[in-house]
């Protein structure tokens, strides 16, 4: 297959439309300038990497082999450690140091478009993955950046319009993990005793192929949720320990599953990082809320326990994240009769005891140097950025608008090199537009659920749930966690879980929550999204443009 540069036909197609053009026409022009993205000759990277996305099989049970889509990666220039394979259908592990420049060349072997986004990387407009530098079958895209993130764990996925969830269902996500001075000076575990751990679900037929939707509209809106679980790739995950010691990177690149995280025999989980960073030092948490997209690293010293022994992680029982469900929904878990409902418990990963050893690091007290934002940093103290989560006419909307490619509101757009305090709510009658009259026709598709009883959660109809809101560019600072009381018994199964320090780029909203967090804007300008990372939401429209200029 040929590939060659894309001249990103599909941007200049929404280009031409006169009234973006008379928004912002400076942009446009310099965009459209752009637009032929071969690599620069002032660009000297320090890593270079080809990353093809193509259809492949993987063996996930005995049998026939799934057909999945996955990244495929070749170093061309950079440390032999820069990739580390993992098994199944994930792409390799991206292992960057903070300063290097990287340049990565992405071709697309797919039968569909596809656009890969470097999720918590703070990186150029053009770099970011915006679903309007899609690159078509056959096609290739140059990616150019340096990393100048902290140390931490990030991760890759696509991010194509209207099939992102497919897309990542299928297999297009892995990790990234980014090294710097502060962390090496730590000696955190390392190597063998620093453990990805990418936690999915997925529903397999009886002839092991991936099996998405089965229950139309309904489980759109909810979010997907699958019937197994399956870490890094892998079903029924066992993973030989030593008694010392170990770093355990854990990331939900699930599409809709929100996870409570917990040790069987009740140890408290102590945490030392967050989405996109270290924290300031080690925090211990009964449990811990991971929402799709969310990452936590963990400290776990299995020191002192059997050999031969087991410890599981378990994702522990919750409520209130879903609307209550009617007819053949079981009691508001979001999870068609006989699957693995939202906020069931259900084990993770086992963890076998398998060798005795004497050597182990300490945990240290601090970890790095942390900078607390505050209204004194903020360039809108007493007028902050909405983000309004809303339903009309059954689409998942943000401040009552759906996605368009190119579409910036008055109050999305944002003076470069500023910090902003962004208050992200859940709208109080979230049913705007739509009704119950919405509900009606919702509740009469034929998607095979029973009951006339359909979705309801009393004054906030079906937005009353849970969402996990992404924001791309920079990592942000949780200020304030706002809950009405009449939300309280669901909130206080999940409350104490959560991490609100420390640099995130994804956060939880419970129903009836409100969240206020405060985000810089720096060094870049152009289009830049947020949006729900319930996959199945971004897909429907819910996620908006920042201009940044």
């Amino acid at each position: 297959m040929a590939h060659f540069d894309s001249k990103r036909r599909q941007f200049l197609q929404f280009a031409a439309f006169g009234t973006m053009v008379a928004a912002w026409p400076g942009f446009i022009l310099v965009e459209a300038a752009k637009m032929n993205n071969a690599s620069s000759s002032a660009f000297k990277p320090d890593v270079e990497i080809e990353l093809t996305a193509r259809p492949d099989t993987v063996s996930l049970k005995p049998g026939a082999a799934t057909k999945v889509f996955k990244y495929h990666a070749q170093l061309i220039k950079g440390p032999t450690t820069t990739l580390t394979n993992m098994p199944s259908y994930l792409g390799p592990i991206l292992n960057f140091v903070r300063g290097q420049k990287v340049r990565i060349i992405a071709y697309n072997d797919l039968p569909e478009p596809t656009v890969a986004h470097w999720h918590g990387l703070h990186v150029p407009q053009k770099m970011d993955g915006h679903p309007m530098y899609a690159i078509n079958p056959g096609e290739r895209y140059i990616y150019e950046f340096e990393i100048k993130n902290p140390a931490g764990t990030n991760w890759y996925h696509a991010h194509t319009h209207e099939k992102t969830a497919t897309q990542v269902y299928q297999g297009l996500a892995g990790l990234i993990t980014i090294s710097d001075e502060q962390e090496q000076k730590l000696a955190l575990p390392n190597g063998e005793y620093d453990l990805p751990l990418v936690i999915q679900d997925r529903r397999l037929t009886v002839d092991n192929q991936l099996q998405y939707l089965q229950h139309g509209r309904r489980e759109r809106m909810l979010g997907f949720l699958g019937d197994t679980i399956l870490i890094n790739g892998q079903i029924n995950r066992t993973i030989p320990v030593k008694t010392r010691a170990y770093r355990l990177r854990l990331l939900n690149a699930s599409n809709s599953r929100i996870y409570k995280l917990g040790w069987e025999d009740g140890t408290p989980l102590t945490a030392i990082g967050t989405d996109g960073a270290l924290l300031e030092k080690p925090e211990t948490f009964p449990y811990i809320m991971l929402a799709p997209a969310e990452r936590v690293e963990l400290w776990v010293d299995f020191s002192g326990r059997e050999v031969g022994s087991d410890l599981i992680l378990q994702s522990l029982e919750y409520h209130g994240v879903m609307p209550h469900m009617g007819g053949g929904m079981r009691g508001g878990m979001g999870m068609m009769r006989g699957g693995l409902a939202q906020g069931s418990k259900f084990p993770l990963v086992k963890f076998h005891i398998a060798e005795k050893t004497s050597e182990s690091p300490q945990l240290p007290a601090q970890l790095i140097k942390f900078q607390r934002l505050t209204d004194r940093d903020v360039a809108n103290p007493d007028k902050p950025i909405q983000i309004g989560l809303s339903m009309r006419h059954m689409s998942p909307e943000l401040n009552h608008r759906s996605f368009e490619m190119l579409a910036v509101a008055e109050g999305e757009k944002i003076p470069v090199n500023t910090i902003q305090k962004i208050r992200i709510y859940q709208e109080e009658h979230g049913m705007h537009g739509g009704g119950r009259r919405g509900m009606g026709r919702m509740e009469d598709d034929a998607d095979g659920m029973e009951g006339r009883g359909g979705m309801r959660s009393g004054r906030g109809g079906m937005m009353e749930m849970a969402h996990p809101i992404h924001l791309h560019e920079q990592q942000f600072q949780i200020l304030s966690r706002l809950i009405k009381d009449s939300h309280g018994s669901g909130y206080a199964t999940v409350k104490d879980g959560f991490i609100n320090s420390g640099w995130k780029d994804t956060v939880l909203v419970m129903p009836g929550e409100e969240v206020t967090i405060i985000k810089p804007f720096q060094d870049y300008t152009g289009l830049y999204l947020y949006h729900c990372h319930n996959l199945e939401h971004e897909d429907m429209g819910m996620m908006r443009n920042f201009l940044v200029s």
